[in-house]
């Protein structure tokens, strides 16, 4: 669970309530302008996407709460034990080994590795499946960015409905301060649907993305190191080039 994100949502949610105040509170509530905003803003996107991407939708929104826990230390330091380990006993030493990785995309890299197959193809099948991730990353990214940029469109579109009704209804003064205030609710709410939920979304999304992207890459260059049987220091000091300065100091005070 990445709390950070938990804490941001929670965050901003109860800093926005406290700054209307408790009492005030009742007066930002509009289900007609929930649903034109939210409502049409959903509906918008459901349009401009396939369904099956919408419905995919469900499990980007859960990579925003749950971290995955690999880190390119971590990766670093197994490529580095089956270089080890390669190097002593020969790369078919490391079949068994590939069984008990939970990775996918590194315990598929292994297998090839093990089985012979010419660096050149090994490098091609990686490649193209890094490729296609970061391409349905790309797409999940894309949904939410739609959706915060209809937000405001639809609150806009709201508050707009609301000063019709409200210009249509004139002669009555005493309606005028209420109907403005519920024309700029559906502003507000279109606002808070992109700047709250959607916009923090995407950039954690991002983020995520481009921390598996880079671990398997990090991935990649260590499979074909471990396939041309590349010397293990070799091994870490061409997979720690792939670390910004900060996590490199961290690995190699860890090795320390």
């Amino acid at each position: 669970m990445d709390l950070a994100t938990i804490i941001g949502f929670a965050g901003a949610v109860i800093l926005i309530v406290f700054g209307i105040q408790l009492p005030n509170l009742a007066a930002f509530i509009d289900p007609p302008s929930m649903l034109i905003t939210v409502g049409g803003a959903v509906s918008a996107t459901v349009a401009a996407f396939p369904a099956k991407k919408v419905l995919n939708s469900i499990g980007v929104v859960k990579n925003a709460f749950f971290v995955n826990n690999s880190t390119p230390i971590d990766i670093i330091k197994q490529l580095v034990e089956f270089a080890e380990q390669a190097r002593r006993e020969g790369i078919l030493a490391l079949e068994a080994r590939a069984l008990e990785i939970t990775d996918e995309f590194l315990k598929k890299g292994i297998q090839l590795a093990v089985d012979g197959t010419e660096p050149e193809l090994i490098k091609d099948i990686l490649s193209t499946e890094i490729a296609f991730t970061e391409a349905r990353h790309d797409e999940g990214v894309k949904l939410f960015d739609f959706l915060a940029t209809m937000g405001p469109s639809f609150g806009m579109i709201g508050t707009l409905i609301g000063l019709v009704l409200m210009l249509g209804s004139m002669s009555d003064v005493e309606s005028i301060g209420p109907n403005m205030a519920v024309a700029l609710i559906t502003t507000l709410y279109g606002s808070m649907l992109a700047n709250v939920v959607c916009l923090p979304i995407v950039e954690k999304l991002k983020g995520y993305s481009r921390k598996e992207i880079l671990i398997k890459e990090l991935m990649l260059e260590g499979i074909m190191s471990l396939q041309s049987g590349d010397n293990p220091r070799i091994v870490e000091q061409k997979l720690t080039a792939f670390l910004e300065p900060g996590l490199r100091a961290s690995a190699m005070k860890e090795k320390g």
